[in-house]
């Protein structure tokens, strides 16, 4: 890779966006299933990706979309629960964020992968205006299979937001009391 500038700053390694968390799944996290909540695990998501795109851009950020999350297989009660995230792809102010859900069943050892998941952020200036992000940059096979899949990723992306503001539109705000 060579090392130009996009924007002014130079290009990024995925690992340097890299970040890890761990927990084990506790009752309060568990539904009637026993599993633990989606929405939980959604909320995890959000916190991890945030931190990869704030450590790749040393801006603040907001989440700007969540392209999807696929549960794949429940977590359970006792299970510890690993989320593994990294920008995979960055545009002039924002960066595509992939997150990997892992379940390991601490007596047996085995581990599955239960949800995957993309989100977008925008970095902010202290003005809360989008500001310039750096380029990244893939090397392990991994990297590049989700680097060179994201110009697709973001064509889907454009089209969705557009079609949520088409929808948007039809609607009017209305209060609750009125008809």
């Amino acid at each position: 890779m060579s090392q130009e500038t996009t924007h002014g700053l130079p290009p990024k390694r995925m690992l340097e966006s890299r970040a890890v968390k761990a927990s084990i799944v506790l009752p309060p996290d568990t539904n009637n299933h026993n599993t633990m909540f989606g929405g939980k695990v959604m909320s995890y998501i959000d916190d991890i990706a945030a931190i990869s795109a704030m450590r790749h851009c040393r801006q603040r950020v907001v989440t700007a979309s969540t392209d999807s999350v696929d549960f794949l297989h429940p977590i359970k009660n006792g299970d510890s629960i690993c989320l593994e995230s990294f920008v995979t792809w960055t545009h002039k102010t924002s960066m595509e964020v992939f997150v990997k859900v892992t379940a390991e069943d601490l007596m047996t050892g085995s581990r599955e992968i239960c949800a995957t998941a993309f989100l977008t952020f925008v970095a902010l200036d202290p003005d809360n205006r989008p500001i310039v992000v750096p380029p990244v940059y893939p090397e392990s096979e991994e990297e590049k299979f989700l680097h060179e899949s994201a110009p697709a990723r973001a064509e889907i992306r454009r089209e969705r937001r557009s079609n949520s503001r088409e929808l948007a539109q039809k609607f009017v705000c209305k209060k609750p009391w009125e008809v």
